[in-house]
């Protein structure tokens, strides 16, 4: 028995699995790893100017 690592591009995708899923499932066992990458999410903070604000909690209550 041997092993077999592939990195497929997702536009042949399914064209390799189509073909791997036809061979004899005695003779070959599949496994399938994905691997997206993705950016990591930056995130970005704001400020809110509240000054002359009052909060009522009345008003938030009565919503």
């Amino acid at each position: 028995m041997h092993t077999l690592k592939l990195e497929v591009n997702d536009t042949v995708f399914d064209k390799v699995m189509f073909f791997l899923n036809n061979l004899p499932k005695n003779d070959v066992k599949l496994t399938v790893e994905s691997t997206t990458k993705s950016k990591p999410k930056k995130l970005n903070s704001i400020s809110i100017k509240t000054k002359g604000y009052r909060f009522d909690r009345e008003e938030a209550n009565a919503r």
